[in-house]
């Protein structure tokens, strides 16, 4: 539940395709169709330098459109280009608005790590707060964001037209990794993350150990639509709040509620009551149960 007031937060520590898709959303009312009015650039860099010029460049333009790729915010200016921004894993973003001043939370972050300050028509400020660094803001022009670096090479997303069991099926065609790792790789589907991953394969009752390539048939018939239901169920549920997960609110995601294997190494199975394992892939934690997932 997206629950607005005058400031509101969201840091992600793993963000994946439904927490980005709610920053987006919220900070929607804020940011588009607005004039960024004033903005203060607080350091030299993020994960990498800002772009030549940024704060000359975004200021005084028009958001015309605040979209979303994978796990980047796409933000098209009225200048012709594209403000895209990636959370990293540390990443908040806080908005500050007159608007709705009946309502008043202690957002938490530490103003310190206040790198980026978008001052918004309106009055909403919008403040980037990421204490790790690990986000990054770069600017690309919009009618070739086609050939951006980072999105040229992605996959369809779940719940897109180009995402169906027929393409998933093909995709996986000839790759002799473990599933597990297929889906994680962006090329292949874009926005899922290690939750995501574990719950779909769950639910669709494969193996994550099982090759990429033996998954056709019923099996992708399953795992397709089990894919998008775990992220239609997410995305309502404004994410999931784990690790060190902060809102304004104290309640913006909460999908962690119906985690069936995520993170519950050693508790039973929803299904079969069979305790659920955590084994490590390619150096990531992945939760299954070894009866329910063949």
């Amino acid at each position: 539940m997206l629950v607005l007031v005058s400031e509101w937060t969201y840091l992600l520590s793993m963000p994946e395709l439904p927490e980005v898709e709610t920053v987006r959303r919220g900070l929607s009312p804020a940011m588009q169709g607005k004039q960024i009015e004033r903005l203060e650039v607080n350091r030299p860099d993020l994960r990498f330098p800002f772009p030549d010029r940024f704060r000359d460049r975004v200021e005084g333009a028009r958001i015309t459109l605040l979209g979303r790729r994978a796990k980047f915010l796409v933000t098209e200016l009225s200048t012709g280009e594209a403000l895209i921004m990636h959370l990293g894993m540390s990443g908040r973003f806080t908005v500050n608005s007159d608007a709705m001043a009946d309502f008043h939370h202690d957002p938490g972050t530490n103003p310190a790590h206040d790198h980026v300050i978008f001052h918004m028509q309106g009055g909403a400020t919008v403040t980037y707060n990421d204490p790790r660094r690990f986000g990054f803001m770069e600017l690309w022009p919009t009618d070739q964001l086609a050939s951006y670096p980072r999105l040229e090479h992605l996959g369809p997303e779940p719940l897109s037209n180009g995402f169906s069991s027929a393409y998933l099926n093909e995709a996986l065609q000839g790759k002799s990794t473990p599933i597990k790792a297929a889906l994680l790789d962006q090329a292949v589907i874009a926005g899922l993350g290690n939750i995501y991953v574990c719950e779909a394969l769950f639910r669709s009752g494969i193996s994550p150990r099982r090759k990429a390539q033996s998954v056709a048939g019923k099996r992708v018939e399953r795992l397709a639509p089990a894919i998008n239901d775990v992220i239609a169920e997410a995305i309502a549920a404004g994410g999931s709040s784990i690790s060190d997960f902060a809102s304004a609110s104290g309640e913006l995601g909460y999908f962690q509620k119906h985690f069936h294997v995520y993170d519950r190494e050693g508790a039973p199975c929803d299904m079969c009551g069979a305790e659920i394992k955590r084994i490590v892939q390619s150096g990531r934690s992945t939760f299954f149960c070894g009866t329910c997932q063949r």
